[in-house]
């Protein structure tokens, strides 16, 4: 009889001792080298497993590779580079310079060096519309221009109030959406025929830097720094539907649709894990990382989160690789 009980505490015990794994586990780290002062933006060409890395203080891109989980090439010669963007369909790595105004677009395995579009100044994000293989840069005091990735031939601009920062494209229309702090604009624009159709922003909040589009919600998120705060707004209306606190400093946001999650970066030091509840967000956790590590990339393709972590004191920096759960 004593045995029985012995075996039940002992059953009882291993299973309150099993907790539930983090909406996020740190899976690896991938030193960056010798790499200093502030990291940029991330992209990803997932049929190679390469991240491409904005290391705009050291004026370089880095190249990781995930499947071995090392560096693969560091891309030098390049003027703070802000936005990267990988057109899969001609190969081409796309890299906006905020020093000098240009994209450098760069082919093939082997990285090798194809033109340079200037641009004017503060060449900034990049994003990639693959089923038309183009790519829409923000830069100087208020222009998304539109390139050919094959032919690297500027196609035309949009027009806003004031330098662009976060914006994202809709996949399955001509229509992009804008983050425009310095006005204290979210515009949406129409890349047929370059011109802005609305404008939107019913908040004292200001700093709308990043941004993301949820496609299956008819939505997009824009996380604010000032108060921290992310919201949802509709796109048809522009009518904020949900807002909720998070962590300071933040530069990057994304969407996870499988597991129906936000994952929100900042320079705090922390990433927020949001989980939808009907139509608003709750927090689900908060992750410790390293102080203006405020930069990161969701792959869904290769279902890992990336986070950038600039050098500091005794840490080199590194891309801090995490596994969602569940």
């Amino acid at each position: 009889m004593k045995g029985v009980v012995l075996m039940l505490c002992l059953l009882v015990t291993g299973m309150a001792g099993a907790a539930e794994p983090p909406p996020l586990a740190l899976e690896y780290q991938v030193p960056l080298g010798d790499i200093r002062g502030r990291i940029d933006h991330l992209a990803v060409d997932v049929a190679r497993q390469r991240l491409f890395v904005a290391e705009l203080g050291n004026d370089s891109v880095g190249v990781v590779d995930l499947a071995t989980r090392q560096v693969l090439r560091t891309l030098t010669g390049l003027k703070e580079p802000q936005g990267v963007g990988y057109e899969p369909g001609t190969d081409t790595l796309f890299v906006a310079n905020a020093g000098d105004g240009s994209v450098r677009l760069f082919r093939g395995p082997d990285f090798t060096p194809a033109g340079q579009i200037d641009l004017g100044s503060d060449a900034d994000n990049v994003r990639v519309d693959a089923a038309r293989h183009q790519v829409v840069v923000g830069h100087s005091d208020g222009a998304l221009s539109t390139v050919d990735a094959a032919t690297g031939r500027v196609l035309g601009a949009n027009r806003v109030a004031d330098h662009p920062e976060g914006f994202q494209l809709n996949p399955e229309g001509k229509l992009v959406w804008v983050n425009i702090p310095d006005a204290h604009q979210i515009a949406m624009l129409d890349r047929l025929t370059g011109k802005q159709v609305a404008s939107w922003l019913e908040t004292q909040w200001s700093g709308n830097f990043p941004m993301a589009f949820d496609r299956e919600g008819h939505r997009i998120f824009v996380v604010f720094r000032h108060p921290a705060k992310l919201a949802s707004i509709d796109v048809d209306t522009g009518k904020m539907m949900s807002s909720i606190d998070t962590c300071g400093d933040s530069d990057d946001v994304f969407v996870d649709a499988k597991r129906r999650r936000l994952y929100v970066s900042c320079g705090e030091g922390y990433v927020d894990v949001l989980s939808e509840t009907g139509s608003a967000y709750v927090r689900l956790a908060r992750i410790t990382t390293r102080s203006g590590a405020r930069t990161s990339y969701f792959s869904p393709e290769l279902d890992r989160f990336y986070v950038a972590a600039r050098a500091a004191a005794g840490a080199p920096a590194a891309i801090w690789v995490f596994k969602p759960s569940p």
